[in-house]
This record gives structure tokens, sequence and C-alpha cells, in this order.
């Protein structure tokens, strides 16, 4: 039950994740560098999530993609409750768990998905303390989406909004702002999403001291050499 491992007094991490499988999720990583090697960066990449959840001095959730991932995600951080998505489009998924999760008493959640390895604990500091004074806060990407999402109150209606876009961002403001709610921006980040990503991600982790963060620099410093002498 949720509501055994829940404090109100504290914020929710939700993470959003699913299982890694060869020739699903990185599709555009592998078209350029191959399926195991878009594999090996989604396991990475969950791992780098994982380790952020570790850490969170709060209560934290893990959405799987599906019910048939409870057990792979029950096993990840054991300290974490499991909540699986339903079926809908990412706007209907977000708002099913968060009202979840609001159902037991908590008012501070912050969403972010797997995809996200530069989010620190200053990103979700600054993220909590834009809820002190915000409804909302978002940390907008480089694609015009988001990597972070954090609320105070349910999420408006969502499930329209065009997800996966150059758009989403905006359109998320908007319809936040229609409902009726404040929003605060944090420092804008970047998903890893293209081959692109992996060498801007290459710089941005150099200094990284978090272990799943050197971890995922030395693989894509690896994948970066075997493409330049491919």
């Amino acid at each position: 039950m949720l509501s055994e491992l829940f404090s109100t007094t504290e914020p929710t991490l939700l993470v959003f994740c699913k299982q890694p499988r060869l020739y699903q999720g990185k599709q555009r990583i592998a078209a350029s560098l191959g399926a195991e090697k878009a594999l090996s960066i989604a396991s990475s990449l969950l791992d780098c999530a994982m380790e952020d959840a570790s850490h969170w001095a709060g209560s934290v959730v893990l959405s799987p993609a599906s019910t048939a991932e409870e057990d792979w995600a029950s096993k990840l951080l054991p300290s974490a409750s499991v909540c699986a998505q339903d079926a809908g489009n990412l706007g209907q998924r977000i708002m099913a768990v968060d009202k979840v999760i609001r159902s037991t008493g908590q008012q501070r959640v912050i969403v972010i998905g797997t995809d996200a390895p530069v989010l620190d604990s200053h990103y979700y500091q600054q993220a909590l303390m834009a809820l002190e004074d915000s409804d909302v806060v978002f940390s907008s990407a480089e694609d015009g989406g988001v990597t972070l999402m954090g609320t105070n109150k349910p999420w408006p209606n969502i499930e329209h909004l065009p997800w996966s876009t150059d758009r989403l961002g905006q359109a998320l403001h908007d319809a936040c702002v229609a409902a009726g709610y404040s929003v605060s921006y944090i420092s804008p980040s970047y998903d890893i999403d293209l081959e692109a990503d992996l060498l801007k991600l290459s710089t941005d982790l150099v200094d990284d001291q978090r272990k799943s963060r050197q971890a995922l620099y030395q693989l894509v410093q690896s994948l970066i050499v075997q493409e330049e002498s491919a």
C-alpha cells in the first residue's frame, strides 16, 4: 500500500521508468549507434535516476510502464513504492499516477523520467524551493519539452497536450495558467535522445563525482572512441 510508505510532510519524487530492453527505447540513438549500444545507454541512464532516488529526502514512487514491470521495478529500490502506469498517452498516465499518490495525502510531488542525468541535488532543491511560492515548477529542456515537473496541486487536464514535440513545454505552461496555477521555472536542462546529446553529456559529466554518472561518462567516452575509430 502506498499509504504505508508515505509521510505527507515530505516531498515525493515520482520516477517514470521502463525496463530497458533490446530494440525498445532510445531508438534514435539505436539508429546511429546500434541497438546494443542504445540498450547499454538506457540501462546506465536508469542507474543514474535510481542513484538520485536513493538519496531523495522524502518518499519515492517508481512508476513502471505497465503492471507487467511491477516486479522488476520493486527490485530497483527496495525503499521505494511502486505504482504502475495505466494505458494512455503520457499526460493521462501522469495524471492517473499523481491521483493515486495524492489520495494518500501527499502534496508536493516532483516528477522526473530517466533521460536527464544532468539533474542533481541543486535542481531538486531549486524545484522544492520554487514550490514554496508557486503551484507548479518546470525545468525546461533544450528540445522544447521539460525534464522535471512538480506541483503542489493535482495536475490540470494535460491529456491532449502535444507530448513528445517541441511545443510541449509551452503547452504545459499554458494549461497550468489556464487552470489558475502559478508557474515557476528552475535552471534549464536537457535529456538524452540523440547521439549529439551524448557528446554534450560527455563534457557535462566529466567532473560529476556521482558513481552512476561516472559510469555513464566512461560508457559515453568508450562509445565516442569507438565511433571515431570506426
